[in-house]
């Protein structure tokens, strides 16, 4: 049997340093993620309004909320915001890092201005937006110069609003996925394509048979990432359209918020809060589950 080795005095004291040094880092984390997590759990067991003395309910938090009209409301409107941003972004980011991998002028320039909306608060990005996308805005005008008579209202329409959030977010996030993949692309060793060209390889069967395996583990990770964001949506929502017309833009996150700072039901909110975050762990071990087929490594 292996007896385990003693750690001499110099290892115990460079394995209480490494533990200070982590130590501001943990309790950072303890206090503004940890606790309140396991508060918000706990506070979904109960009716709270912020004043009153708590009030047990055990699971009836939840019974109400898988009754709740809206709640399946922001939940189809929020995994049709995830679906399409998730797709489009990724799609784009990876169109434009392939594009700027190649050896161009200026594409400094291009980087700089393609990153720029990421850098831009969502609030103001968001009331540009709906500036543009009014009835009488600059989009409108432009559809209605190449002919069409009746463009949509997108702010306003049911059936457009939730589609122009998405294409704000698209247009927002689409750079900072762009230097994601573009750090992928560059990490490639160019060894590879020469060979592939030596053997008479075009672009696409370079791309298809180099690239994208050499970089699904950036794909993954920016799948990863995009998906937990398209959850967290909240700002475009609140700034463009505070969740109308008729709560046909309402998502999960800013629903948490309605109920939580306007409604003052801090326990049901809390619910909302604890079905998100399983949603999302469900959605993500899914995720996990499947890359073992498509991610070379």
């Amino acid at each position: 049997m292996k007896t385990k080795r003693k750690m001499s005095s110099m290892e115990r004291r460079e394995e209480r340093t490494g533990f200070l040094f982590l130590l501001p880092s943990f309790i950072g984390f303890a206090v503004f993620i940890l606790i309140p997590v396991v508060w918000g759990l706990v506070l979904s067991l109960f009716d709270y309004n912020g004043f009153k003395t708590p009030t047990f309910v055990g699971l009836g938090n939840f019974v109400k909320l898988f009754q709740d009209q809206y709640f399946y409301i922001s939940l189809k409107n929020n995994l049709f915001y995830m679906v399409v941003s998730v797709f489009f972004t990724l799609l784009f980011g990876l169109i434009l890092a392939v594009f700027l991998n190649q050896p161009l002028r200026g594409r400094g320039i291009f980087k700089t201005v393609l990153f720029f909306p990421q850098l831009t608060s969502s609030i103001a990005f968001g009331m540009i937006f709906a500036i543009l996308f009014t009835s009488r805005g600059p989009i409108n005008g432009i559809l209605q110069s190449l002919g069409m008579m009746n463009p949509p209202k997108w702010l306003t329409d049911s059936h457009w609003v939730m589609l122009t959030i998405t294409i704000t977010a698209i247009i927002k996030n689409t750079g900072y996925y762009m230097i994601l993949f573009l750090a992928g692309l560059q990490s490639v060793s160019e060894d590879l394509y020469e060979a592939a060209s030596l053997d008479g390889a075009n672009s696409f069967q370079k791309f298809r048979y180099i690239t994208w395996p050499m970089i699904t583990p950036t794909v993954f990770l920016s799948t990863i990432l995009c998906v937990i964001n398209s959850f967290k949506v909240f700002d475009l929502v609140s700034q463009m359209t505070d969740g109308g017309p008729a709560n046909s833009s309402n998502v999960l996150v800013y629903r948490i918020y309605t109920e939580a700072f306007k409604f003052s039901k801090f326990g049901y909110a809390s619910a909302y809060a604890v079905v998100l975050f399983a949603i999302v762990m469900v959605i993500t071990l899914i995720q996990f589950r499947g890359q073992k087929k498509w991610v070379n490594y």
